[in-house]
C-alpha cells in the first residue's frame, strides 16, 4: 500500500472515476475508460438507440486506442525505468485532460456537437494512454481503469475461497477509490459543472506527476524492468 507504484496508480484510479462520471453523466452515455461499457452500449444502440450514441461510443473507443498506440510507444522508449515511464505517461495524461478543461471552458454547451466530440476524444485518448502505461508497468490488481479482474480476484483469491488472500487491501483499495472517484465526479457536474470535476482531475494528476517526478533518477530495484 505504501510502495510508490502503487500509491500512484491508486490515484490514478480515483481519477478514472472522476473522468467517467464526468464523460457518462455531462457527454451522454458514453464511457472514457470503461471500453467494456463501451462496446457493450454500440450492441445495444444497434437495436434500441433511445439516449445512446453509435457514433460517441466508436470516437471513445478509437481515441481510446490511440492513447493506448501513444502509451505503447512510451513503453518502449521509457519502459527500462517504470517511475520515467509513469511520470511522462502522468504528464502527457494530464495535457490531454487540461486541454478538455480548456474545451469544457471555453465552449458555451459542451454537450453541443463539436464540443462533445473533442471532449470524448481528449478524454478517451487520456485513459488509454494510462491503462497502457499501467499494463507495462505489470502491478497486479491495478489497471486504474477496469475492476472486473480486482473483483474477482477479491473473491477468488479469499481464504473462504482456498485462496491466499493476498493483495485483499490494494483490490479493496482500488474498488473503493473507483466508487469515490465517480461520487465525487457525479458531485461536482451536477453542482459545480463539467469544468470542476475536470480541474479536480487536473489537480490529481498535478500531484501525482510531481510525486513520481521526484524519483526520475532512482536506482532502487523496482524501478527497473517495466
Amino acid at each position: 500500500m505504501h510502495h510508490p507504484l502503487t500509491r500512484a496508480l491508486l490515484t490514478l484510479t480515483f481519477t478514472t472515476g472522476l473522468v467517467d462520471g464526468t464523460s457518462y453523466l455531462g457527454l451522454g452515455h458514453v464511457f472514457s475508460a470503461n471500453m467494456t461499457g463501451n462496446i457493450v452500449f454500440l450492441g445495444f444502440a444497434i437495436t434500441a438507440p433511445q439516449n445512446l450514441s453509435i457514433p460517441a461510443s466508436l470516437a471513445a473507443t478509437m481515441a481510446f486506442l490511440a492513447g493506448a498506440f501513444l502509451g505503447g510507444r512510451l513503453g518502449a522508449f521509457l519502459g527500462r525505468h517504470r517511475a520515467r515511464l509513469l511520470t511522462v505517461s502522468i504528464y502527457v495524461e494530464l495535457a490531454l485532460v487540461v486541454a478538455a478543461l480548456a474545451v469544457s471552458i471555453v465552449v458555451s454547451d459542451p454537450a453541443a456537437t463539436l464540443g462533445r466530440y473533442l471532449l470524448i476524444v481528449l478524454l478517451a485518448s487520456a485513459m488509454g494512454l494510462q491503462n497502457a502505461a499501467a499494463r507495462r508497468l505489470g502491478v497486479p490488481d491495478l489497471t486504474t481503469t477496469v475492476l472486473t479482474l480486482t473483483l474477482t480476484g477479491l473473491a477468488a483469491d479469499a481464504s473462504l475461497a482456498g485462496g491466499a488472500g493476498a493483495s485483499l487491501r490494494v483490490r479493496l483499495a482500488a474498488t473503493v477509490l473507483m466508487f469515490f472517484g465517480a461520487g465525487v465526479g457525479a458531485f461536482l457536474i451536477t453542482r459545480y459543472g463539467m469544468a470542476a470535476a475536470l480541474a479536480a482531475s487536473v489537480a490529481l494528476l498535478v500531484l501525482s506527476g510531481a510525486s513520481t517526478g521526484r524519483l526520475w533518477s532512482s536506482v532502487e530495484e523496482w524501478t527497473v524492468g517495466a
